[in-house]
């Protein structure tokens, strides 16, 4: 099967700064594909040579099949972007807004599309405001509707919900897990790993332009994070010194590493015998947070 986005040994140099180092990437059909890293990793310069708006110095950039330089119409057509930056035209109603945009890409008629869009992302009351008459939130969620009025195949999303409320999350979400149910490709670049974690099937993990870890979530949360359990001690009480080279301090509670349930009772076995009272426990499980700070520390070491 064609890949929805391959991307081979992309290269992009603005000046002395490398944004993009030989980039290497494939993502499945019908996939949800989580893109992470840290402000300045190149996710934005990648996403724009994807959309055809950065000409890389080097590689190649495909969509469903279509190079992106060379069959930049077949290619466009295949793909919608929602950008990280709010753009709109100030002089058009939501309604019009989703028209032209759908005429850009040769389709009329399409009104019964336009509806089911805005009554999923709740724009439906604000159809005929006009766009400056918009909040952010409701803004971004127009950004979103843009990209799917000519129903792409891939739909590549970045940073969606950056300063949006809770209730637009949620329904976005929902959203987009449908339209991945029915078979679209979604690619997410986001700063809520939680988001990435719960949505992602997959994750690449992008640093000074290189893909640093590419694995499926299951798996990085496997293998690159421990289970935690997090305490509090009785006041006075003193952590063994065994422990203490282990353990470190998050938001008052004492935070010891372990791999396997089993250590839990040998930990907590070993404070009550150096005579330490436990006055709250829990245990954390790995989240892709702890992924991603330790595989940004390995790549830096």
């Amino acid at each position: 099967m064609t890949p929805a986005i391959r991307i081979h040994q992309v290269a992009k140099r603005y000046g002395a700064l490398q944004a993009l180092a030989g980039i290497d990437l494939e993502v499945v059909q019908g996939e949800f594909f989580g893109l992470l890293g840290p402000n300045g990793a190149g996710k934005t310069t990648l996403i724009s040579s994807l959309a055809g708006l950065v000409r890389p110095d080097s590689g190649s950039l495909e969509v469903m099949g279509f190079d992106v330089q060379r069959d930049y119409r077949d290619a466009r057509q295949n793909l919608g972007v929602v950008p990280q930056e709010i753009v709109f035209d100030p002089f058009f109603s939501v309604r019009e807004t989703l028209k032209f945009q759908s005429g850009y890409f040769g389709i009329r008629n399409n009104d019964a599309w336009i509806d089911e869009i805005l009554a999923n992302l709740d724009l439906t009351a604000k159809a005929n405001a006009n766009m400056r008459a918009l909040s952010g939130g409701m803004k971004r969620r127009v950004m979103v509707a843009q990209a799917l009025v000519h129903r792409p195949p891939v739909i590549v999303l970045d940073e969606p919900t950056a300063g949006v409320d809770v209730e637009l999350r949620q329904t976005l979400w929902a959203f987009i897990r449908r339209l991945n149910q029915d078979g679209h490709t979604i690619v997410l670049t986001t700063h809520y790993l939680e988001e990435a974690e719960s949505l992602c099937s997959r994750i690449a993990m992008l640093k000074a332009g290189r893909v640093v870890a590419l694995d499926s979530t299951a798996n990085l949360l496997k293998t690159q994070a421990s289970h935690a359990l997090r305490f509090r001690l009785a006041e006075g009480d003193v952590l063994p010194p065994d422990l203490q080279a282990k353990a470190t301090q998050s938001g008052g509670l004492w935070v010891l590493p372990f791999v396997d349930y089993s250590e839990i009772g040998v930990l907590v076995d070993a404070l009550s015998a150096a005579g330490c009272k436990l006055m709250d426990l829990e245990i954390g499980k790995p989240d892709l947070e702890d992924v991603f700070l330790d595989v940004m520390r390995e790549r830096a070491a």
